[in-house]
């Protein structure tokens, strides 16, 4: 039988799409599925030449920056400026992926973006009919409308959440063709056992007193100036920084005055070996850092108001209704609102640890069951024409 080209598309916006395309990517390989997996970064297809990038700025660069700045108040009206774009970029787009799909003949596509899943849908059963597409959820919820589904098509979806699938069941989604996981992708060394690991001694290595909470500080791969107010107003608390690529604010926080102990750190690929250190997590609600937190056994404070991102508005809410941890208004409340929290992180640590996820492991399991259903279909559709019962590849 020959080998399975499997497509996974991402981009870098915001850095957690790319992270779940290699996760999945990791657990695929480590399953010993006969797969080829391919990553497929969606600005290289539509951008070979950097144009776009070389002559104006990139989209990517722009939406990063914006998050480690922390200038996120008017992202809800730049996503319908973005969409309405690509309504009328659509019949382009379309062109130059129909190419892309003829070139590269996938035998599978996983979408893990939202915003472009009309063009590469159509573009794909245009071009390659038969090939299952698949739309991968990196969020806890769709942001609807043409945010994560697109009404009308025949795909599968991938949801985290039992609100995502009733989601997907209200906008007329197939129910056979809404598959839930347990969670968000989370890399598979968040699951490997730690040889040999001492937190205690750790800690003291890092000037911590293991015997009091420390907290995780993290805002993403490009941090964010709110790390600097989490910064001012605890200054007795024992915290970690995690500042990513922001050099610039690693430097800020590392002048700053402090009571406590306090490690501030630039990017690291070791984020699960950190996070182990911690007995509490403090960011913004991003589905990755949220279950990444979570998986480890740390409660989260994170905040809810004008400047949290559209797509990130219900995680807050998912926080509240599982009791892991604490919303704020802004972080200018931590520090009144921190004693109550650490009195009852017992308590806290203990709803977080009934939490399981294993959803990158289920996946691979789900787009399996999926290639065989496909290739079943084409099989029934050649008995059907009186074919010989073989399958053709990709039903060519």
């Amino acid at each position: 039988m020959p080998t399975k080209n499997i497509d996974l598309i991402y981009f870098n916006a915001g850095g957690g799409h790319r992270a779940s395309a290699l996760a999945l990517e990791k657990s695929i390989a480590q399953s010993g599925l006969p797969w080829q997996v391919r990553l497929v970064n969606l600005t290289d297809v539509l951008d070979p030449q950097g144009t776009l990038r070389k002559y104006t700025f990139s989209p990517e660069d722009y939406y990063n920056a914006r998050l480690a700045r922390g200038l996120t108040i008017g992202l809800r009206h730049e996503l319908k400026l973005l969409q309405g774009a690509l309504r009328l970029l659509h019949p382009t787009l379309l062109k130059i992926l129909k190419l892309h799909w003829l070139r590269t003949e996938p035998d599978l596509v996983v979408s893990l973006i939202p915003n472009f899943n009309r063009s590469l849908f159509e573009s794909l059963t245009a071009t390659l009919p038969g090939v299952p597409y698949v739309t991968l959820l990196t969020d806890l919820a769709d942001f609807p409308p043409h945010f994560w589904m697109e009404q009308g098509q025949d795909q599968h979806l991938i949801c985290g959440t039992a609100h995502a699938v009733q989601q997907a069941l209200q906008a007329g989604f197939a129910a056979e063709k809404v598959h839930a996981t347990s969670g968000m992708i989370i890399r598979p060394d968040f699951y490997a056992e730690p040889v040999d690991f001492d937190r205690a001694a750790s800690l003291q290595a890092l000037g911590f007193d293991p015997q009091r909470p420390v907290g995780v500080v993290m805002f993403g791969g490009h941090g964010s100036r709110s790390m600097l107010a989490i910064a001012e107003r605890l200054p007795d608390v024992q915290l970690i920084f995690m500042c990513g690529h922001n050099a610039k604010l690693a430097t800020k926080l590392r002048a700053l005055p402090t009571t406590a102990p306090r490690h501030v750190m630039g990017f690291t690929s070791a984020v699960a070996e950190v996070m182990r250190l911690g007995d509490f997590f403090i960011g913004k609600p991003g589905p990755g850092s949220l279950s990444e937190a979570l998986h480890l056994g740390l409660p989260v404070i994170v905040t809810r108001n004008a400047w949290t991102m559209p797509q990130e508005r219900y995680n807050t809410d998912w926080v509240r209704e599982n009791g892991f941890g604490l919303v704020l208004p802004s972080f200018r409340g931590i520090e009144a609102a921190l004693p109550a929290f650490l009195d009852d992180l017992a308590a806290s640590r203990a709803r977080v640890a009934a939490y399981r996820n294993r959803a990158v492991f289920e996946v691979p399991q789900i787009l399996q069951d999926i290639l065989r259903s496909a290739e079943q279909v084409q099989l029934d559709a050649q008995s059907l024409m009186g074919a010989t019962p073989r399958l053709f590849e990709n039903g060519r």
